[in-house]
């Protein structure tokens, strides 16, 4: 089996002068963590990336410095934040605020699966996807690479193709026949002559349609429909279903399904073409000065480059689709020739674009650092790190519960249990009736608060303290744990004895630290939930 090679630029792109090295070496960790489901030793990141040791573990510290991954162990494990990178190609295109509200509309209507997909040089990648809950169901994540010849999407984006793109298609091709560089396929089982992709492209650039009859794996079937930019007539993207041959053949696929998809694409054009101009958001700002003040601190060990570099890519956003060299200089605090030197690498890699007006924009690549194995992840997942960080810190047992979807039970979702001879054990799993009885039920109810030991009754606190709700003994204290608007979501919880702990302390010593959890798990639901519907339970 060859190696996996990351697909970053074309093999005959020399690097050029000013490129920036350590950004070129940190990428390529960033996409061996993300190629391997988001975790990886050093010593496989070293073999994955050819790079020496020392320069891996400084790579590693920097980017746990800025919080895109965290040291679990001997492994590095990508972290939430990291996915900010995808979220500023994603917000800078607008298609999935635009569009995604009528793909899910589509997917409930028809109870199939839908997705939105953009070019990706000779590959697609997803930017939206509404999913069915099946035992059947799909893997593909917002992010994920596929080989364009083995999708439903690829023929109509190669009907845009240029001599150029086929040339390197043909290429890959010839060095890749099985698509082992593509970790979100199964290998190919059947290599197909280039010619039937060829003939495809035709079809569907006769037909505005195309269809994947189980290219990816058996039983998988598609059918897509181009999306077109009012402003150009090109393709802005490709809304795509996806269903099982359990369910639809191919041609009833195409038959059954296909009218109902060209109806939701004109929908989405016409919104494309009532769509207002973005709104501006304010661009990142201090990062520069943190980024000095990290180096002083941390010496040798922060490569300062690799985390201006990647400051880079956080300059756009909604409203920032498209910006000249001096706006990203201005909007990240870097000097001007940093900011270059930054671009010109990300140019090298692909993941940044020049325009015949000076400027420069995000490409689909940019997903490829980081956000696929987190897309969709759960609350509880994201929060188990955080869990276990509180409960070494405060040494009692803590814990994350939700309400039920029927909203008659409170259920623990994630827990850490603390080291004691004596202590609160709450199972992965405990269902409890949802009342305001429970300091947790205080917290998740409404109007919870008015009935809780919250310090003066009257909702004022944003916790619950109860004595013994669980068993004789046991003192529980819970804060809530807020989406991106504003609803509480989950509720942070820790048990303790009473006999170890006052219900005074448990105010003056563990409140501000599960407060200070639930803003940390709350800052990475929100960034991993901008884009990607996150799971509660």
């Amino acid at each position: 089996m060859p190696a996996r090679t990351t697909p970053t630029a074309a093999p005959d792109n020399q690097v050029p002068e000013e490129a920036v090295t350590p950004l070129i070496r940190g990428i390529a960790v960033l996409e061996e963590l993300t190629a391997a489901g988001g975790t990886m030793s050093a010593s496989a990141l070293e073999r994955a990336t050819g790079l020496a040791r020392s320069t891996v573990d400084r790579i590693v510290a920097t980017l746990a410095r800025m919080e895109y991954v965290r040291l679990d162990g001997r492994d590095a494990a990508l972290t939430p934040r990291v996915m900010e990178l995808g979220n500023a190609y994603l917000a800078a295109l607008r298609l999935p605020a635009l569009l995604g509200s009528r793909a899910d509309a589509l997917a409930d209507e028809l109870d199939e699966s839908v997705s939105l997909a953009v070019a990706d040089r000779d590959g697609i990648r997803f930017i939206h996807q509404a999913t069915r809950r099946r035992a059947m169901s799909l893997s593909f994540r917002i992010g994920d690479l596929l080989p364009a010849e083995r999708t439903a999407p690829g023929p109509l984006f190669a009907t845009e193709w240029t001599d150029a793109d086929w040339t390197r298609w043909r290429a890959r091709r010839a060095t890749d026949p099985q698509d082992r560089t593509f970790p979100a396929v199964p290998p190919a089982l059947e290599v197909r002559p280039d010619v039937d992709f060829v003939r495809r492209t035709e079809r569907a650039a006769a037909d505005c349609w195309s269809l994947d009859d189980q290219l990816i794996e058996p039983g998988l079937v598609a059918v897509s429909a181009p999306v077109r930019d009012p402003r150009t007539g090109r393709l802005a993207c490709v809304a795509n279903v996806v269903s099982h041959t359990s369910r639809h053949t191919a041609a009833d696929l195409r038959d059954a399904l296909l009218p109902r998809l060209r109806t939701a694409v004109a929908e989405m054009e016409q919104d494309l073409r009532q769509a207002p101009p973005a709104a501006s958001g304010p661009p990142p700002a201090g990062l520069a000065v943190w980024t000095g003040a990290s180096k002083q601190e941390l010496g040798r060990e922060f490569v300062e480059s690799l985390a201006r570099g990647l400051t880079v890519l956080t300059a756009f956003g909604e409203g920032r689709e498209s910006l000249t060299l001096t706006e990203v200089a201005k909007a990240t605090g870097l000097a001007r020739a940093t900011a270059r030197r930054a671009l010109i690498t990300y140019d090298h890699l692909n993941l940044v674009a020049q325009t015949p007006h000076r400027t420069f924009t995000l490409t689909p690549r940019v997903l490829s650092l980081g956000f696929p194995p987190l897309a969709g992840t759960s609350l509880p997942r994201l929060a188990e790190p955080h869990l276990r960080t509180l409960t070494d810190r405060i040494r009692e047992t803590t814990y994350l519960a939700a309400l039920t979807e029927t909203g008659d039970e409170i259920q623990c979702t994630a827990r850490v249990t603390a080291h004691h001879v004596m202590r609160v054990d709450i199972p992965f799993g405990t269902r409890l009736p949802a009342t305001t009885d429970t300091a947790v039920g205080r917290v998740l109810l409404p109007h919870g608060h008015d009935h809780g030991d919250d310090g003066d009754g009257d909702g004022a606190h944003d916790y619950a303290l109860a004595d013994e709700e669980l068993e004789q003994g046991v003192r529980t204290l819970a804060v809530p744990v807020h989406d991106r608007t504003g609803r509480t979501i989950a509720a942070l919880a820790t048990s303790t004895h009473t006999a170890r702990r006052t219900a005074e302390d448990c105010v003056d010593t563990l409140l501000p630290a599960l407060t200070t959890t639930a803003t940390h798990i709350e800052a990475a639901l929100h960034t991993a939930s901008r884009f990607t519907p996150v799971p509660v339970t």
